[in-house]
């Protein structure tokens, strides 16, 4: 494991914003995590200031039971989609009748419906923890990037995350996203095709910043 390994979801317990509930689940090894990022984890919770959680991380370490992480984890491709449709309405009534570290767990282990729905959820760690699923796929990132009913933070991880953005799709999502943070919106510009560009350019439901800008752009060719 590298040294200072970091992940958005595990600065989110470094900064200190994570119920005992949730913690007390990590410290046993049962989100499902991957398996750097797991161990990480624990070795973070070995410090937490409540003594059973350091314990429980402690013992989950010595137990190794890193190696029963999540490593070999294929993608999610998800049903067919009238099967994800007849679906729906039974899982929406089960994530709603969860309690925020069961929805954590969920957003780790969960099908590719149950994320799309988790990444809205207004718990933050619940929604970034989505994004740290193993089954996460390129496609599914694509499809969050476009969305204007996630929170901004969640638009701003995959915008400064190098390995989503190596994808022309996701960065074209984000830039035509008015939910996307102006500073990532203006820093992926320069990545667009120049058709992009002009439609961009031609967005009024973009900041006026960012249309401007790639206003400028065109003229600048």
């Amino acid at each position: 494991m590298e040294a200072g390994f970091r992940t958005p979801f595990l600065d989110i317990f470094r900064r200190g914003e994570v119920d005992r509930d949730i913690r007390l689940l990590a410290a046993r090894g049962a989100l499902g995590l991957r398996a750097d990022e797991q161990r990480s984890l624990l070795e973070l919770l070995v410090g937490d200031p409540d003594p059973e959680i350091a314990r429980t991380a402690e013992a989950a370490l010595r137990a190794d039971l890193v190696e029963h992480a999540v490593v070999d984890v294929q993608p999610d491709e998800g049903e067919p989609a009238g099967e994800e449709e007849r679906k729906g309405g039974s899982s929406l009534e089960k994530i709603a009748a969860m309690n925020p570290a069961q929805r954590l767990a969920l957003a780790m282990t969960g099908t590719r419906e149950e994320r799309a729905m988790l990444i809205r959820d207004p718990n933050k760690i619940v929604a970034v923890a989505v994004l740290s699923s193993p089954k996460m796929t390129e496609t599914e990132i694509e499809r969050i990037a476009q969305m204007a009913n996630v929170s901004d933070e969640i638009l701003r991880i995959i915008g400064t995350t190098r390995a989503w953005t190596k994808s022309y799709g996701v960065v074209s999502a984000l830039t035509r996203n008015p939910k996307t943070p102006l500073a990532v919106s203006m820093n992926l510009l320069s990545r667009l095709h120049e058709k992009d560009v002009k439609m961009l350019a031609a967005d009024r439901n973009v900041p006026d910043v960012l249309r401007i800008a790639a206003r400028k752009k065109m003229r600048a060719k």
